[in-house]
């Protein structure tokens, strides 16, 4: 059977080392995400994870919070299990720029190291457990793909903490991360060395 995943815009064939976002979900905590990582660029991606091509078969491998580090079917990432009815996210695919390719291959031998590890709900950077972006960050950190910046938990159009994460920083138990190093899918989305492929079809 071949490959039935496409980026149809380019009819570009989705590659191992790919990247791919999905788009924020009706959920509280994607809402959150998106709202507080929005860039120039206007995604509104919550979620990310590199893509593994074998055979005929693509694989994403990438830290969620149902299944903690993990690598799965790429129709398991498009429709997660979490989502109450057969709806599926938009993603789309960006590739690294030919000059970082040469990269790609222990990344995906360092994000397999990384597999079975918990999901980072703290989202403050540990050893023990990742967040999606921090999972991507971390397996291309030794090339420099990636950059930590301040995270920042507040609404840009009114300098206030989003509610959301009021709320989830309550129910942890913990204060609010504020300027702690760290990463998102839509500041990672920007890196002037990724290129846009387009949506998945």
């Amino acid at each position: 059977m071949c490959c039935p995943i496409l980026v149809l815009a380019q009819n570009v064939a989705v590659k191992t080392g790919d990247i791919l976002f999905r788009e924020s979900s009706t959920s509280s905590l994607s809402e959150a995400i998106d709202n507080v990582t929005q860039t120039g660029k206007e995604t509104h991606y919550s979620h990310m994870g590199i893509a593994e091509v074998v055979g005929d078969s693509i694989y994403v491998l990438h830290a969620a919070p149902e299944c903690g580090s993990a690598r799965v079917p790429l129709e398991e990432f498009m429709h997660p299990k979490e989502d109450s009815i057969k709806l599926y996210r938009r993603v789309t695919a960006y590739r690294l720029k030919q000059p970082y390719q040469k990269f790609i291959p222990s990344a995906i031998e360092k994000a397999k190291t990384m597999m079975g590890k918990p999901y980072n709900y703290s989202y403050v950077m540990n050893d023990s457990s990742y967040y999606c972006s921090d999972f991507v960050y971390r397996s291309f950190q030794k090339d420099s793909i990636f950059k930590l910046n301040p995270m920042t938990f507040k609404n840009p159009k009114t300098g206030e903490f989003h509610q959301g994460w009021i709320d989830f920083y309550q129910e942890l138990g913990i204060p609010i991360p504020e300027g702690k190093p760290g990463c998102n899918p839509n500041g990672m989305a920007a890196n002037d060395k990724l290129v846009l492929l387009g949506v998945l079809k």
